[in-house]
C-alpha cells in the first residue's frame, strides 16, 4: 500500500526557524488541528499548495513528491522532468482525433518539450530540486528551447 503524506514550501519566518524551507509531513502534523486544516485548504498566502508523496523513490532512495524536478538517467538522456498531478490525460485515437480520458495520477512533464508522460521507471530518476526552491531549473530549460 502507498504511504500517504504531504509537504509544503513555507516562506514566512517564525518561531526562530529559518525560512523559506520545505515543511515535511511530520512538521505539518505537529501543528494544531486548525492550522493543519488551513494547510489542506490552502489558506496561507506564504505557503505553497500541499505537495503529495507519489509513493516512489528515486535511484538514491529519496522520496519523489509532486512539484519535484527529476533528472531521467535512462539511456543517458539527462532529460529534466517536473512531477505533477493530472486529473486526465490526452488520448490519441487511430483516426487521428485527440481526446481526453479521466485517468487521475502522477505524471512526469518533459520540461523542454512540455509533453507529459505517465511511464517513467523511477529507478532511472534522480530528484535534483523542486519548482519552489529551484525555479531556475524550469527557466533554464525554457530558455534553451
Amino acid at each position: 500500500m502507498r504511504e500517504i503524506k504531504f509537504r509544503a514550501y513555507h516562506t514566512e519566518k517564525r518561531d526562530g526557524q529559518e525560512f523559506p524551507r520545505m515543511l515535511d509531513w511530520d512538521e505539518l502534523l505537529n501543528n494544531d488541528e486548525e492550522e493543519l486544516a488551513c494547510y489542506f485548504k490552502n489558506e496561507f498566502s506564504n505557503v505553497s499548495p500541499l505537495m503529495q508523496y507519489t509513493g516512489l523513490k528515486d535511484k538514491n532512495g529519496r522520496e519523489i513528491y509532486e512539484g519535484d524536478i527529476v533528472r531521467n538517467h535512462r539511456d543517458n538522456s539527462n532529460e529534466l522532468l517536473e512531477v505533477l498531478w493530472q486529473e486526465e490525460v490526452a488520448e490519441h485515437a487511430s483516426d487521428g482525433i485527440y481526446g481526453t480520458k479521466e485517468v487521475p495520477g502522477f505524471r512526469f512533464k518533459r520540461i523542454k518539450r512540455g509533453l507529459t508522460t505517465v511511464f517513467v521507471a523511477h529507478v532511472d530518476l534522480e530528484v535534483i530540486g523542486n519548482i519552489h526552491q529551484n525555479p531556475e531549473l524550469l527557466e533554464a530549460s525554457h530558455a534553451s528551447k
